[in-house]
């Protein structure tokens, strides 16, 4: 799921299979009761050998590796090693969709999606709102007025419209998703950020800082922004949940991350029509998916506010 990489072998779903002198026929698989699927002959060698060369001679098969000449195998050897090796019985506990692909393979990679969208676009945010609500907090005036400018200019704009035209700006695709999601979510951050360093840029050991001729960089960085980390954590927790409920609706638009990629928005897309039909669960688990990494997400930030407050507890 992580490092994996592709087959060499073309999986093919088939009804049933015959022998042939130098080959193998198969019908595909449709899905649908008294179709029988198209029939298709595939040599011995193209089944056991997809991507060496190879030829055959005198009712044998010669396979070739790197150039180099390396064994021979009867038709009779071939046909053993094609029913032992290449044929087999896979189940797919939830069914497949129309191209064939395994649907609990799909949710599960689809996690890996999400998850990813919330990593990177919670990592541009932080980095983008830490440093402007910095700027804005720590040295006031001007910067202050014009970075609040900003942060009020994109927070007038609905998150999901403005997500959507930075994509269309960007362009559809897996990393454009992740950008478009982080360029909108930073808002937040910068407006705690700028708060809490308000708050802490007139105490006694920041201005001791200052006293001492500490550079601002070094003042903002070494003794504000540790003292802040609370504050922070929760709202990135929170914006987490938020970047993966606004990925799974540009999926389900169809302008965030596109097909082969599996996505749990996209699944909901594609199979929203079984609802009121006997495959309703084609759509409904994607959908249980997103509620239950969100809630989790949610409660984990619930959690990091009360561990990470400070202010005193009345019995």
């Amino acid at each position: 799921m992580i490092w994996g990489k592709p087959s060499a072998y073309e999986t093919i779903p088939i009804e049933n299979y015959a022998r042939e002198a130098d080959g193998i026929t198969i019908n595909k698989y449709t899905g649908y009761e008294g179709f029988e699927g198209m029939e298709l002959t595939i040599p011995f060698a193209d089944v056991l050998f997809p991507t060496d060369s190879f030829y055959v001679a005198d009712n044998q098969i010669r396979a070739y590796f790197r150039g180099e000449l390396s064994g021979y195998l009867s038709s009779d050897e071939a046909w053993d090693k094609i029913i032992n090796d290449n044929i087999y019985v896979k189940t797919f506990w939830l069914g497949t969709d129309r191209f064939g692909r395994d649907l609990l393979s799909q949710i599960i990679i689809g996690a890996r999606v999400s998850l990813s969208v919330g990593f990177i676009a919670i990592s541009i945010a932080l980095l983008l709102g830490v440093l402007l609500g910095s700027l804005a907090g720590f040295f006031r005036g001007r910067i202050d007025n014009f970075i609040m400018w900003l942060i009020n200019v994109v927070w007038s704009i609905p998150t999901l419209l403005l997500v959507i035209a930075i994509t269309f700006a960007l362009g559809k695709g897996f990393w454009q998703v992740f950008i478009a999601v982080g360029l909108t979510m930073w808002v937040d951050v910068a407006r705690v950020v700028r708060g809490q360093i308000i708050s802490l840029r007139e105490n006694e050991y920041v201005e001791a800082a200052r006293a001492l001729g500490l550079p601002n960089i070094r003042i903002i960085a070494r003794h504000i922004l540790p003292n802040i980390t609370g504050p922070v954590v929760v709202i990135s927790a929170a914006n987490f949940a938020s970047a993966i409920l606004i990925e799974a609706g540009l999926s389900f638009l169809g302008i965030g991350v596109q097909p082969p990629m599996p996505s749990w928005g996209t699944m909901i897309r594609e199979n929203y029509g079984y609802i009121i039909l006997d495959k309703a669960y084609l759509a409904v688990i994607p959908g249980l998916c997103i509620m239950l990494l969100v809630m989790a997400f949610m409660l984990v930030g619930n959690g990091l506010r009360d561990a990470l407050d400070k202010s005193p507890v009345n019995y």
